[in-house]
């Protein structure tokens, strides 16, 4: 890029909004994901908000964790659905990421939403609904006072997201989807309900998808965006918000083409 074509950027920059930043599973890309310290990581970072990924226990607690079994982030192995939280907890989330963080855990949604500010926003990921139980346990959870107003419900699960508008039709809700989608802001209007949010695959959008999104008021965050050279090819976009592994580096970015 040169120095005329930075300069063009940075004027369009100057009088777009000023997208948020949200940290991927907290802050994955320097702490161990979906726990406590990453988390907070993220906010001091400087996020506005956080991504994380939900499953049920056995006990039908809200287990932040990615996967549907704790083999890959943790010490221990096994399914989350299948084993009560008293024993999902003693597993350690931390010291496979480095041995700085051993005893860290997969906390239960409700820690996250009591640690961080309520200014944060928490985009929360639902895997799998379980046969409605996750529904069920979501909105009651939801129904608590100042949770629903800070919190968008995103899935690759459409019909997911439908039932839970359904059941709440105050909630906001998100598409995840990998695929380029031909015209994602008409696809949204498929659902027969409002969606609040796009949540593609930062490879598979373009400035048309954007324009449509914007005029349909459907917000734009792309996910999993890492390098500056995606960074700044999206705020060419004019994306609402840019999932990331490193809250701290799109931050810095931000700073330097909007000002602190």
């Amino acid at each position: 890029m040169n120095k005329q074509q930075t300069g063009e950027a940075g004027e369009k920059r100057e009088k777009a909004k000023r997208p948020l930043i949200i940290g991927h599973r907290g802050a994955a890309g320097e702490a161990p994901e979906n726990t406590l310290a990453s988390f907070q990581l993220a906010a001091d970072q400087g996020c506005d908000m956080v991504e994380l990924d939900i499953h049920l226990s056995a006990d039908d607690k809200l287990v932040v964790c990615h996967d549907a079994s704790l083999d890959r982030t943790t010490t221990q192995a096994g399914l989350i659905r299948s084993m009560d939280y008293e024993a999902i907890s003693k597993a350690d989330a931390g010291s496979k990421f480095a041995e700085a963080f051993r005893g860290q855990r997969a906390p239960l949604l409700e820690e996250v939403y009591a640690l961080l500010s309520e200014h944060i926003q928490i985009n929360v990921e639902a895997k799998d609904s379980y046969n409605g139980a996750l529904d069920e346990a979501l909105d009651a959870f939801l129904q608590q006072p100042g949770r629903m107003e800070r919190t968008i419900v995103s899935s690759f699960d459409h019909k997911l997201l439908a039932r839970l508008k359904a059941r709440m039709p105050e909630l906001r809700i998100g598409l995840l989807y990998a695929a380029s989608l031909i015209a994602p802001a008409a696809y949204a209007g498929l659902m027969g309900s409002d969606v609040f949010s796009l949540h593609p695959h930062y490879s598979g959008i373009d400035a048309e998808d954007t324009a449509e999104a914007a005029k349909a008021n459907i917000a734009v965050y792309p996910y999993t965006v890492n390098e500056e050279q995606d960074f700044l090819a999206l705020l060419d976009m004019q994306v609402d918000g840019i999932i990331t592994d490193f809250p701290g580096r799109l931050k810095q970015l931000l700073d330097k083409q909007w000002g602190n």
